[in-house]
């Protein structure tokens, strides 16, 4: 990026004070000085125009659509901006209070990289800039999982990761990672940049990102922008707007326990301190000496601060849609997510006022230390989000890793959503088998089966993890067989079924998979 920049009002000043030698302009001027900077003045032809971060050198613009440019610039002021790919100048003047937007068209997308010159009391020149498809790549630690290891941490790499690193030279890839950073109010900018993929900059970014985005180019054709904004360990709720959680009851207990913790913290701040001071009084204030330890506040735990920090700033840049892996901290009140997670969905996507832009997201894996209803939650929201995808997760797992390293699976099957469903690629069966529904034949119970057209298999010689159960409510395993699109499950232990369950536990190891090798996301007929 090149920037021509202007002067403000105490440079010329300052200025001024070096070509003045007479005493009575000196006091002149010092009283003058004074005035302006008790005031907080400036001279308004002065300010310079500013872009926030993802407005940058090597970003990607979502082809063939309007797209937003904003920043800031002084109150009134006129900007004029140069778009590489078209002869007429966007003539445009800054809000009364110096925020500007505005949308501009883009072409389809292609290798060829542009210009983009903002010019105003500064100019500005963006550099290497694509058009093409644009994604946002969000959730907690799995999607911050980076394609690299970073020795002594829980970033292990992905499997093979030194071959991966080696081989994503993706020039036409471009990677935003925004910092981490929490906030209790709306923020209007980032910390990041645009970069090319490459050896160097894979190996810290998204590894689910990356693979998505990598198979993404590698069918589209066109370049790819993947904005990562993504931390471990953190809700759902964090990720929702404040006025949203507050709006539903449902949701309002959980701002009442983080009011709860927040309360606790302060108490525990105060012991601190006053233990602090008296252990200063003891030590002769040798700080040295200190024992004590300050409480430490995880500022991502919080309700709505990431919203406001990491997703507030990105709302009017122009995507494609957007990938997501969370869930796994919300698995305690998998209850509350069938509704919380649609309703940050709906949050965000009032907030882009792109419409209801593709939600893709990845079901949790099996885990010793999560449960079947958060992985049922997530199958109910795949089923009431409107545009949504689901990844099933059960074959990649890792019982005692709550990061499993095969994120070339996970991505590859979050693309093959988006071919699917976005970009209309035919005959691409995109889902693993998903219940549909159940019809009872004496003691058998046969289950039917959504994404099964080209039939299902088995991986091993005997289907697992069928449960069958009747009025009593007592589940026993279950002979399950295979006939044709449909399961037939039964057991001498019921002779009436009334309910079925499969993979219903926290490390289950189904097998049953669609003949395009996507496996059955897990379920139950009952709701006990």
């Amino acid at each position: 990026m090149q920037v021509r920049a202007g002067y403000d009002c105490l440079s010329i000043l300052l200025f001024l004070k070096l070509s003045i030698k007479n005493e009575i302009f000196m006091n002149y001027f010092k009283k003058l000085l004074l005035i302006l900077i008790v005031l907080g003045a400036k001279l308004p032809l002065i300010a310079q125009v500013k872009l926030p971060a993802l407005v940058g050198d090597n970003m990607v613009l979502q082809q063939n659509s309007k797209v937003n440019l904003w920043g800031w610039a002084s109150p009134n002021e006129k900007i004029n901006i140069q778009l590489g790919w078209q002869t007429a100048p966007v003539v445009i003047t800054a809000n009364p209070d110096g925020t500007w937007k505005t949308a501009v068209d883009t072409p389809k997308g292609s290798e060829k990289a542009y210009d983009i010159t903002i010019d105003a009391s500064n100019k500005i020149i963006l550099h290497n800039v694509l058009i093409g498809e644009v994604w946002i790549c969000s959730g907690q630690s799995n999607m911050y999982f980076p394609v690299g290891k970073e020795e002594g941490t829980w970033k292990t790499g992905v499997v093979n990761y030194e071959e991966e690193i080696k081989n994503a030279n993706f020039p036409n890839i471009r990677i935003f990672t925004v910092l981490t950073k929490a906030s209790q109010k709306p923020l209007d900018d980032v910390t990041g940049s645009w970069k090319e993929c490459s050896p160097a900059s894979v190996k810290s970014f998204s590894a689910v990102g990356y693979f998505f985005g990598r198979n993404l180019y590698q069918k589209l054709n066109v370049p790819i922008g993947l904005i990562a904004s993504s931390w471990g360990g953190t809700k759902a709720e964090a990720w929702t707007s404040q006025k949203v959680l507050e709006e539903n009851t449902d949701f309002l207990p959980i701002l009442e326990n983080d009011a709860k913790n927040e309360k606790l913290y302060q108490e525990k701040l105060e012991a601190y301190y006053s233990d602090l001071k008296k252990e200063r009084i003891a030590n002769n204030n040798d700080l040295s000496k200190s024992q004590l330890k300050k409480p430490k506040k995880e500022d991502n735990k919080t309700s709505y601060v990431l919203y406001n920090a990491m997703l507030n700033p990105l709302v009017n840049y122009t995507m494609k849609g957007v990938i997501w892996y969370q869930g796994e901290s919300n698995a305690e009140q998998a209850y509350l997510y069938r509704s919380l997670f649609p309703a940050m969905v709906k949050n965000w996507r009032n907030d882009w006022n792109q419409g209801d832009f593709p939600f893709y997201f990845v079901q949790i894996a099996p885990h010793k230390g999560q449960n079947p209803d958060i992985r049922e939650a997530q199958l109910i929201s795949s089923k009431s989000i409107a545009n949504s995808g689901m990844v099933v997760t059960t074959d990649v797992g890792d019982a005692n890793n709550i990061h499993p390293i095969d994120k070339q699976t996970v991505g590859y099957r979050l693309s093959l959503l988006a071919r699917a469903k976005t970009y209309n690629e035919p005959n691409l069966v995109f889902s693993g088998p998903i219940y549909n529904n159940m019809k009872i034949k004496k003691n058998r119970a046969q289950l039917f089966f959504d994404y099964a057209e080209s039939g299902l298999v088995k991986n091993g010689d005997v289907l697992k993890e069928f449960e069958i159960a009747g009025e009593d409510k007592v589940f026993y395993p279950a002979d399950a067989k295979i006939e044709g699109k449909t399961v037939v499950v039964s057991s001498e232990k019921v002779k009436s079924p009334v309910a079925v369950r499969f993979a219903w536990k926290a490390i289950p190891e189904p097998n049953l998979f669609n003949k395009e090798k996507l496996p059955a996301s897990p379920f139950r007929t009952d709701d006990w």
